[in-house]
């Protein structure tokens, strides 16, 4: 019966056409609305600092966006901080600002890495943030240097007493210039817009050592003069700490505070780092072309007699960078493309697809970590050159204020002539050498002295200290096809072996001599090969050749056991038996493949009493334990059934026998069936086996299973016996499921098709199951052994064979 549930709903009562709006409620529906944009508008901004995080591990490290979102996570976990705060501080430490001096990847300027995941609180009070609380959240909205002062002076103050917070950064000439301040009188803010580099004040001294200074006095405050010899305890640190910056963050006590304790540093400290992140993206926004640098940079282009292009990413609203534009280029880049000018194209516009995405990788990679990008040479074809062969190109990126300026060379016929001889030896594993025997003199490839192990610095070796090279069992053979060679002029072709620092190497020399007039050698010249990987498998196949033989000559040793035990015990009968008047066709069918042997089993017996015992199992697995588990159960079952046991008795002991022989075949399925000739009453039992199958007036069915699971499979299984009365004409199946499965179809299928096939072969000639077996198997079909018992409940009981 099907239950149908009513769901019920409150309806609104309608609000009458002609009554005034509450502007109360339309007030704070208005205001809902405006804070759930702002809600939104905010997660849009942290969810792009947090992607642009991403992006710079990605580039960094090479991962997946789900790896570096991992990364992020647990780095925000063992700092004791937000993912948020974790972002700020990545994206300032991984990219820092592209002018600061040195750059990254420069002499004297440390690779960029992650930051530190170490808590940068460890002198705070156990539960007191890093950073103010809301301060990462609230650099998302900061849209200059000047907001980022108020921001952090508003932070600050009561965070750790801040009364001024002063943002400055350094410019070529060596000074200082104010970015922002907040909380400086007019009077102070008036001196600091230009500092210069000999001022000598704690900021300049900070960003020079990289490490953050405290002074408590008025030493370098305020710049160009003002009061002295009144304390004011300040704060300067680089941004971010540690590492050479061109931006320093100030702040500063009221006169006469106290100074900043240890907890307080590292406090200044963790803003400082964060605040690194977001200088970085502010700093990172691309400038209008033809302005800044894009202008200053393109007048250098005009005067150079170089391949170059000045790119600048182009960000998703996300934050992610998409790809390049080109902003400056010189003529020469714009031959590369086809007379074109590339200003304004995107990387994969302006460059064929197998060219731009190697190369915007790298790109990538030089923006997060300053480090300049190399590129492997390419080939390319110049645009409306289509008949010319495509020249060879080496490429170099760099960063540049805030893009990159990406150049490249062309490579003229004997350099890739030369490129393609280095590529020919290093993929062939071999080298070129030369002897001079006149002069004395010998050249190597670099391939060859990487071949032997040798240093470049020791130069080549003789030919005729070649020899000296080789195993001692191998000398005598080079030796000779040395002395041949240099000798009589004839040409060697010749295998050693020879020991390097990587260790024994199989090698091969082939060389020949160059004679003179008289045909005295003069010069020999030839290649050596390292064959070492060839040999190694070479040896390896034969080592997997003879344990294969072995092991197939104890799988057919096996084999043929198994199959003798299986005649000896498993005899087949070589004519219809006649148990209780019924007329039994037994067929018995071996897998063709493999070299095992399986369990399939039969048992067609008359009882003392004149019933008939029918019997039909499988034991899992093949080979000599599966035929002996087979003959244990065999007689077992028949031993059991003739000395008065029941059908589910005996299934029971069969079951608590192979508990307690289990062997590497524990588990085995059976059918058992006791027929009554006098009522034509057949009683069964199975334990976990297929059910028979019923022919009866044409028709096919199985008869229904009683209970019972794998013998094998439980210390207290439950078996049950069912009752079929047999009609005169009626024809049982009892098999194994090598008759039925199929590795492509399931088991149910496999019984329609024994079904189908079993009627449609009903009125086959009595006492044969080939037009059956061989309508359901083929040759390439029998992949498990196969056992059928064919009983036949005759037309009239007085039926001779």
């Amino acid at each position: 019966m099907c239950h149908a549930r009513r769901v019920t709903s409150e309806h609104a009562t309608p609000t009458d056409s002609g009554a005034a709006p509450d502007l109360a409620t339309l007030a704070r529906v208005v205001a809902g609305q405006r804070a759930e944009i702002e809600r939104l508008r905010d997660r849009a901004t942290m969810t792009a600092v947090v992607a642009r995080a991403e992006g710079a591990v990605m580039a960094l490290t090479g991962v997946s966006a789900e790896a570096a979102r991992e990364t992020l996570a647990r780095r925000a976990k063992e700092g004791r901080r937000t993912l948020l705060e974790e972002c700020w501080i990545t994206l300032g430490t991984l990219a820092p600002p592209a002018d600061a001096d040195p750059l990254p990847g420069r002499a004297g300027a440390p690779a960029p890495q992650l930051p530190d995941a170490r808590p940068s609180d460890d002198h705070l009070p156990d539960g007191a943030p890093a950073v103010p609380p809301g301060l990462a959240e609230a650099l998302t909205h900061v849209a200059s240097p000047q907001e980022l002062a108020r921001c952090l002076h508003r932070r600050l103050a009561p965070a750790v007493g801040a009364d001024a917070v002063v943002l400055c950064a350094r410019v070529p000439s060596g000074g200082l210039e104010l970015m922002g301040q907040s909380g400086l009188d007019e009077a102070a803010a008036a001196r600091w817009p230009q500092v210069p580099p000999s001022s000598g004040t704690s900021a300049l001294e900070a960003l020079r050592t990289g490490e953050p200074r405290w002074p408590d006095d008025a030493e370098g405050w305020p710049p160009a003069g003002g009061p002295s010899g009144r304390a004011r305890p300040q704060a300067w640190l680089p941004v971010p700490p540690g590492a050479p910056a061109d931006v320093c963050l100030g702040v500063l006590r009221p006169v006469d505070g106290r100074p900043f304790t240890s907890g307080d540093r590292d406090r200044l400290r963790a803003v400082a780092r964060l605040c690194a992140g977001w200088l970085r993206s502010y700093r990172g926004r691309p400038r209008p072309a033809g302005a800044g640098a894009a202008g200053d940079v393109q007048r250098v282009f005009d005067a150079l007699p170089v391949a170059a292009v000045l790119l600048t990413p182009v960000r998703a609203p996300s934050g992610h960078v998409t790809d390049f534009r080109v902003d400056s280029a010189t003529a020469q880049a714009a031959e590369f493309a086809g007379g074109a000018d590339p200003a304004g194209r995107q990387l994969r516009e302006w460059l064929p697809e197998p060219v731009a995405e190697p190369l915007r990788q790298g790109c990538l990679r030089t923006l997060a970590t300053g480090e300049p990008y190399e590129g492997e040479p390419f080939a390319h074809r110049d645009a409306g050159d289509a008949g010319a062969e495509a020249a060879t190109y080496s490429v170099r990126a760099a960063p540049l204020g805030d893009g990159l300026v990406l150049s490249w060379v062309r490579h003229d016929a004997s350099d890739r002539q030369e490129q393609r001889l280095a590529d020919l030896q290093r993929l062939g594993d071999l080298g070129w050498a030369n002897w001079d025997l006149v002069a004395g003199e010998a050249a190597w490839s670099e391939q060859v002295f990487a071949i032997f192990g040798r240093d470049r610095g020791r130069g080549p070796v003789a030919l005729s200290g070649l020899p000296g090279l080789a195993l001692p069992d191998d000398v005598p053979a080079l030796t000779r096809a040395v002395r041949a060679l240099t000798r009589e002029g004839r040409p060697c072709d010749l295998p050693f072996r020879t020991r390097t620092p990587a260790g024994v190497r199989h090698l091969r020399i082939v060389a020949e001599a160059v004679t003179d007039d008289n045909g005295t050698p003069v010069e020999v010249h030839g290649f050596v090969q390292d064959l070492t990987a060839r040999r190694l498998a070479e040896l390896a196949l034969v080592e997997s050749e003879r344990a294969m033989l072995t092991q197939q000559g104890v799988l057919l040793a096996e084999r043929t056991l198994a199959a003798r035990l299986q005649d000896a015990l498993l005899p087949l009968p070589r004519r219809p038996l006649r148990p209780a008047g019924l007329r039994v066709e037994v067929a018995y069918l071996p897998a063709q493949a493999g070299v095992q042997v399986g369990g399939d089993w039969f048992s067609a017996i008359e009882l003392p009493d004149g019933d008939a015992l029918f019997v039909v199992g499988d034991v899992a697995g093949h080979g000599v334990d599966a035929v002996a588990t087979m003959a244990q159960l065999r007689f077992t079952a028949k031993g059991m059934v003739v000395t008065g046991s029941s059908l589910t008795g005996a299934l029971a002991r069969l079951n608590a026998l192979l508990l307690h022989s289990r062997g590497a075949h524990g588990t085995a399925s059976m059918v058992l069936a006791r027929y009554s000739p006098g009522r034509r009453r057949l009683l069964w039992a199975q334990a976990g086996h297929l059910p028979p199958l019923l022919l009866r007036a044409g028709k096919a069915r199985y008869l229904d299973r009683p209970k019972g699971i794998l013998l094998g499979a439980s210390h207290a299984p439950v078996f049950a016996e069912a009752e079929c009365l047999l009609e005169p004409g009626d024809r049982l199946l009892l098999y194994t499921d090598g008759l039925v499965e199929r590795p492509s179809d399931g088991i149910d299928r496999g019984l329609e098709r024994l079904a189908s096939a079993a009627a449609a072969h009903h009125a086959d000639r009595a006492g044969t199951l080939e037009p059956l077996l061989a309508a359901l198997l083929t040759e390439d079909e029998l992949r498990d052994d196969v056992c059928v018992l064919d009983i036949q409940v005759p037309d009239n009981p007085v039926e001779q064979p």
